[in-house]
């Protein structure tokens, strides 16, 4: 396959999407904000946003692959199984009486439904009436257990497939999320890269060895090809400074990047991923948030040296080999640009250069990049948005042509 991505705007070719499924029927009032989720989804509506959001990409020539149904091919794997319930069936989680029995069930499962699972969850209650073995309602964990817990956490930001994988070049990192809600999404995305058909060989930067070696905190939100070889990450509420150092270090390494920017971003809820505040619209352009703009710095990390800080905007142009970045701010009125900040009026996915899809919402920033000159393909977010996310956030790109640079 000619799977591989080097910058944000060429051509998307292939994309990863997670389709919402009944791991947003697990939310509740009592548990939404510990699942990461600002409200409760209407799923079928957010499955209608989704299906649409697919369309609008296939219409214009994109591959959309489904995490559930590279999940699925790699269950057929013997060892991709034993891995996967080997965390979620430890003793030290769920006790010692119901392990055994728990892992004697989820091994008897087909693979879509053991798929379903894995990203659904599983509550006490049905651990009881799934099977008539007394392990699976016997032990201390299993009669402690509060009512409608869950055995198996559900992954309900599962939908945010940037964050758990991204591609640098031909290589991938499979991220190592920083909340406890999501940290068993990196098992599932580790498990498709090395098990599913579709990316066996694939060589992986991060997150290879992270059952022995836990990774320092790092998620793809964080990331930016601002152009071949040059990328930029995040640290704030998601990626830590280990993390980021990690990934510029093996990125170099591997020769997949001769520069990385590692950027601080403030770390609140509104701006926990770098691509909340800024998105590339164009090989010379990018939406950010107005606030944020002139207050970026950036640290340039290279194979012999960490330079800076300097301001964001002039650091990232003079990696990438080009006089300025042009800035498209996400509406100069102030109360506009934080309502549409915080809809995700910034985190736009390009399809190619000057073409992106946004969220319909946002009004003023989606006339403001056609004032610019980047065409707009609006889709429709209302519940899709409850977990603070946008176009960008819900796709990990896994194929794009190489970008041309900007014209003189």
């Amino acid at each position: 396959m000619n799977d591989g991505v080097t910058s944000e705007v060429g051509r998307l070719r292939t994309v990863l999407l997670h389709r919402p499924g009944d791991e947003l029927k697990r939310l509740t009032p009592r548990n939404n904000v510990e699942l990461l989720f600002d409200g409760i989804p209407w799923l079928e509506r957010a499955q209608e946003e989704h299906d649409a959001f697919a369309e609008a990409l296939r219409t214009r020539g994109v591959e959309v692959l489904y995490v559930l149904d590279l999940l699925t091919a790699a269950l057929d794997s013997g060892v991709a199984r034993q891995e996967l319930l080997a965390d979620i069936v430890a003793p030290q989680q769920v006790g010692p009486a119901l392990a055994p029995a728990l892992a004697d069930y989820l091994l008897s499962l087909s693979s879509p439904q053991l798929a379903e699972v894995l990203t659904a969850g599983l509550s006490y209650e049905e651990v009881a009436g799934a099977s008539p073995q007394r392990a699976l309602r016997s032990g201390v964990v299993a009669r402690l257990a509060a009512p409608r817990s869950f055995v198996i956490p559900p992954l309900p930001n599962l939908l945010f497939t940037r964050d758990s994988s991204l591609w640098i070049d031909r290589h991938v990192a499979v991220t190592s999320p920083n909340m406890s809600a999501r940290a068993r999404e990196a098992s599932l995305t580790r498990a498709i890269y090395r098990h599913s058909p579709r990316f066996a060989g694939t060589p992986l930067l991060y997150g290879d060895n992270a059952a022995e070696r836990p990774e320092a905190f790092l998620e793809g939100g964080d990331v930016l090809l601002l152009a071949p070889g040059v990328v930029a990450i995040g640290v704030g509420e998601r990626t830590t400074p280990a993390g980021a150092e990690t990934l510029a270090e093996r990125a170099l390494a591997a020769g997949v990047a001769h520069t990385v920017l590692v950027v601080p971003v403030e770390q609140r809820r509104a701006t926990m991923h770098l691509d909340t505040v800024c998105t590339m619209v164009d090989v010379d352009a990018v939406v950010m948030y107005p606030p944020i703009a002139n207050t970026l710095i950036a640290y340039a990390v290279t194979a012999d040296v960490v330079q800076g800080p300097e301001p964001f905007l002039p650091a990232a142009a003079k990696a990438m080999g080009i006089d300025r970045l042009r800035v498209i701010e996400t509406g100069l009125d102030p109360v506009t640009a934080e309502r549409e900040q915080w809809d995700d009026g910034n985190n736009t996915l390009a399809l190619a250069p000057r073409l992106v899809v946004a969220y319909e919402r946002n009004v003023e920033t989606n006339a403001r990049l056609e004032d610019a000159g980047i065409e707009v393909v609006r889709i429709a977010g209302s519940e899709l948005g409850s977990g603070r996310g946008g176009p960008r956030c819900m796709s990990c790109p896994v194929a794009r042509d190489a970008s041309r640079p900007a014209a003189p």
